[in-house]
């Protein structure tokens, strides 16, 4: 007999969006090594051989929870790109200001999660799904200062090298922050400063 619950009905499709969540939950609770597909099954109340048919192991899991999370990141900054948009004549570093800030929060709300999104271990049958939501992810930085190039706001160059050098800037950040070196309001507060470093350096002028 089933240990689906009848309070708890999963229709088709439903049941993976759960067991995301519990294992998301799991993950943030406890660390990628308590997740496991017989306890996730059990924390959902469905058969231990339910998870199964939507992940084939425990590595399958973790790549679906990363994939998961670039496309909420995803979302998050293509938001944040709207937003600035929307702002009279913004300057490109308020536009990247609003890129910060979003990555900074979502990097303050999902440290476990973003720790696994940037593991370098995932099947091979999800390297390139992977790879590709990478890309969708930082894209909003890359098309943000290829036009800031057109526009003559920054200097020419590599926009996908430019990307690198702020996405490292800001991911350092959300690492200081994980592990508590740095207090995660006091590096937001301080997030414009931050940037407009980022943006002018530090050579005196």
């Amino acid at each position: 007999m089933s240990r689906m619950s009848s309070s708890r009905p999963y229709h088709h499709g439903d049941l993976r969006t759960a067991l995301l969540k519990s294992a998301e939950r799991t993950l943030r609770e406890k660390g990628a090594g308590a997740l496991s597909l017989r306890e996730l099954a059990r924390d959902t109340g469905v058969s231990h051989a339910a998870p199964g048919r939507h992940f084939k192991d425990k590595q399958a899991l973790l790549d679906a929870l990363a994939l998961d999370g670039y496309e909420r990141l995803d979302q998050t900054l293509t938001a944040a790109t709207a937003d600035a948009s929307a702002l009279p004549e913004p300057s490109f570093e308020q536009h990247m200001a609003a890129l910060a800030r979003a990555y900074l929060g979502f990097a303050v709300e999902n440290p476990e999660l973003l720790e696994l999104m940037f593991a370098r271990k995932h099947d091979p049958d999800s390297s390139d799904r992977l790879a590709a939501a990478v890309d969708r992810s930082l894209g909003s930085l890359t098309r943000t200062f290829a036009e800031a190039q057109e526009r003559g706001e920054i200097v020419q160059g590599d926009p996908e090298r430019l990307t690198l050098v702020a996405a490292a800037s800001l991911h350092g950040l959300a690492a200081l922050i994980a592990s508590c070196a740095l207090d995660a309001d006091e590096a937001l507060a301080g997030l414009d400063e931050h940037v407009h470093l980022l943006l002018n350096g530090l050579k005196p002028r």
